[in-house]
């Protein structure tokens, strides 16, 4: 099996995810960003291993329904077809370990069950009624903590006659399974052994879902070996009422402290400006936590193509609001041609589920529906965040965005309020990020609720739509001189940050900068009054990060530099001139993200960099504006070869970018007013393929031509 084709269609993180060596590298964590392609990755590690040689049958894979287990079994069988790969569910790999025999005897025999377990359903009544016959008090422990690893050893003895009962007639239920597959698996050493031996590559999905128990089976089976593969996603725990621990995602580096942590960030579901509303969703995370969703969906449809920003829609009560949405999917369906089921009204609890789904059958819409005899009935998709999430859907409108209910009420103590509003935030993030391409957020200040008319505040989430730039009759003069103060204020504060974390977490310095760098873009265009587009920013999702990248734009203005920020949205250092760093603050940043210093007037100057950079363990990624000079008109000034030298040297990509309005933003800047910027992303160009295919690259006859023309068409 050809291995390229296996890692084709990946992006460079994906990829790196992929071919992951957990004996150099240790277990891994893959922090998968919403719509970032977390199944294709498991799937094709799995593929991967095959094709490396590694027997189908060692294999384990864990996930959390039969249905996501069934279709990365298809995808797997895909290219090995006959692959007796394990992929299975939590609990069907309990059972299967009870059921399976080791020497002379079977996994449920050697912890003493009589009969062959049979999970049923649980009964409450049955089993107080039981906890009663055999001494204990009805409420001594629950029917689903019956083979608890966590009760006190009085309780343990006084549940003996009762477990002995289950093991007489086989009557287990769902949670019994992982308890006693752990029993046996910590209990029983040459059942222990036998397991180890048969698996030894383990990968899990869903990791911020698992439960306390779920952890331990793992652990369990993988001992002290590196062969752990995990993907999940904190920003998507929501299934902490079920038991599921975040901790254990969290915890992952400390759990295993020679691990590795990847990020899959580009998003191939939804368009830049709703994740740029995903993104301002979270704040406060721990920085090695925190991910920068990246659009990298090139789709070409009409609505996709638009970009909307997410909309807020205020009405005075449900009927209005049902009014606004009935009236806009039918406009939609005649203008973008869409069917019934493109769209989706999401809510929180299931009662408002209920109110909708009867409004849209006034309205004579109609609703998706799971038909056995018919198949699927296209229609609106009425549904819970929580049962939306793996689902995605063109059109979205949100309802509830309103205090106690989306927040949903708390209740408890003050800590245990603070833990379930973090859940609730992640919770939002799931319903934003199930937009494709347009995103409607729906607050009403009365509803009925409960049997009664309550009025609703505003959720405190809507906080997180960008507003938009007031009005402003500053005198120039004077926002020149507010701005430039802001800036370097802002600077200056974050060098005192990074130095107390140098201090504190050292090793958390280059993904704070990453971050902050972002956060220092936006500031920059907010104070500077600029209103952003971005374009085909998903072409970033074809250019290879883990190799080096020179990026080529038209300079204009200072203004260049956060805005380059914000549309390749990740750190880039600059080709610069030393004297740049004596701007106060200035010098201290750039060495942070990497900018190469070059004096022209140095001979053999290039060459030095180039060693400098081949011996350097950072991948070089910078910005060069190859005419050297900012262009007053807007036209592109005559090329200067040394970035181009320097990129082929290196064997890099090469990105255009075109920038447009910049110099209106500072230097030609007339009044305070608004002032509207566009930066477009061109298509890469990867100079080691284009060297697989011609050979030795002409720089000024083929290379630099090709480039200017590009920018060019797209000034």
């Amino acid at each position: 099996m050809d291995i390229e084709e296996i890692l084709k269609g990946l992006n460079s993180d994906q990829r790196k995810a992929v071919l992951h060596d957990h004996e150099k590298n240790a277990q891994l964590l893959i922090l998968a960003g919403a719509g970032s392609g977390k199944t294709s990755v498991l799937t094709k590690r799995i593929q991967y291993r095959i094709a490396l040689g590694v027997p189908p049958e060692s294999i384990l894979s864990l996930t959390f329904t039969a249905k996501a287990a069934l279709e990365m079994k298809e995808r797997v069988c895909r290219l090995f077809p006959d692959a007796l790969v394990r992929l299975c569910t939590f609990h069907s790999l309990a059972l299967f370990l009870l059921k399976e025999k080791v020497g002379d005897s079977f996994g449920y025999e050697r912890l003493g069950f009589k009969k062959i377990p049979v999970p049923v359903e649980s009964d409450v009544g049955d089993f107080a009624c039981d906890l009663v016959r055999f001494g204990l008090g009805a409420k001594a422990v629950s029917r689903e903590e019956l083979f608890s690893l966590d009760l006190s050893n009085r309780l343990e003895k006084e549940l003996i006659p009762v477990r002995e009962s289950i093991f007489s007639s086989g009557h287990v239920v769902f949670d019994d399974l992982i308890y006693l597959a752990i029993r046996l698996l910590e209990n029983d050493n040459e059942f222990r052994t036998e397991m180890r031996r048969r698996w030894t590559e383990f990968l899990v999905d869903e990791y911020q879902d698992i439960n306390p128990a779920q952890y331990r089976l793992v652990i369990a089976l993988l001992g002290n070996r590196k062969n752990l593969f995990v993907v999940g996603d904190d920003d998507q725990a929501i299934y902490g009422f079920r038991g599921a621990d975040i901790g254990n995602i969290i915890r992952f580096q400390k759990d295993f402290k020679e691990s590795t942590l990847i990020r899959l960030e580009w998003n191939y579901r939804s368009t830049p400006s709703i994740l740029h509303l995903a993104n301002r969703i979270f704040t406060d995370k721990p920085v090695m936590l925190r991910k920068v969703l990246r659009a990298g969906n090139c789709k070409q449809d009409a609505l996709f193509m638009e970009n909307r920003k997410p909309e807020f829609w205020e009405s005075e009560n449900p009927v209005l609001e049902m009014n606004k949405i009935v009236q806009c999917v039918k406009e939609m369906r005649l203008d973008y041609n869409l069917d019934y089921d493109s769209f989706a009204i999401l809510v929180r609890y299931n009662h408002q589920r209920i109110y909708y789904e009867e409004a849209l059958k006034e309205y004579e819409l109609p609703l998706f529906q799971l038909n056995e005899e018919e198949g699927n009935v296209k229609g609106i998709h009425v549904e819970t965040v929580h049962s939306s999430k793996g689902l995605q859907y063109p059109v979205v409108f949100y309802a509830g965005l309103a205090e106690n209910l989306t927040p949903g009420s708390c209740r408890g103590s003050r800590k245990e309020q603070k833990k379930q509003i973090k859940e609730e935030r992640r919770l939002f993030y799931v319903g934003v990020t199930r937009a494709e391409a347009m995103l409607v957020l729906l607050y009403c200040t009365k509803r009925h609720w409960k049997g009664r008319l309550e009025t609703f505040k505003k959720s405190r989430f809507l906080k997180c739509l960008e507003k938009p730039l007031p009005e402003s009759i500053m005198p120039l003069l004077l926002f020149r001189i507010f701005v430039l103060t802001k800036i370097l204020c802002y600077m200056g504060v974050g060098v005192l940050r990074i130095s107390v974390l140098r201090l504190v977490q050292p090793q958390k310095i280059k993904q704070w900068v990453d971050l902050h760098i972002q956060a220092f873009g936006a500031y920059c265009i907010k104070s500077l009054r600029v209103d952003l587009t971005i374009e085909d920013q998903a072409l970033l999702g074809k250019v290879d990060w883990s190799r080096p990248v020179v990026v080529i734009g038209n300079h204009q203005s200072y203004a260049d530099i956060p805005v380059v920020f914000l549309a390749l949205s990740r750190t880039v250092g600059f080709l610069a001139k030393r004297e740049l760093k004596y701007i106060p603050f200035l010098g201290f940043w750039m060495k942070k993200i990497g900018c190469i210093f070059i004096n022209r007037n140095k001979k053999g100057a290039g060459l030095e960099i180039k060693k400098e950079i081949l011996e350097s363990k950072e991948i070089p990624c910078v910005f060069i504006f190859p005419e050297g000079t900012r262009g007053k008109s807007g036209k592109l000034l005559p090329f200067k070869s040394g970035g181009f030298r320097m990129a082929d040297d290196l064997d890099a990509t090469l990105l255009p970018v075109v920038l447009h309005g910049t110099r209106a933003v500072w230097e030609s800047r007339r009044d305070s007013k608004v002032c509207k910027v566009s930066a477009r992303i061109l298509e890469p160009l990867d100079l080691l393929e284009l060297k697989k295919e011609q050979g030795e690259i002409k720089i000024r006859e083929y290379l630099m031509p090709k480039i200017r023309k590009q920018m060019e068409d797209a000034l």
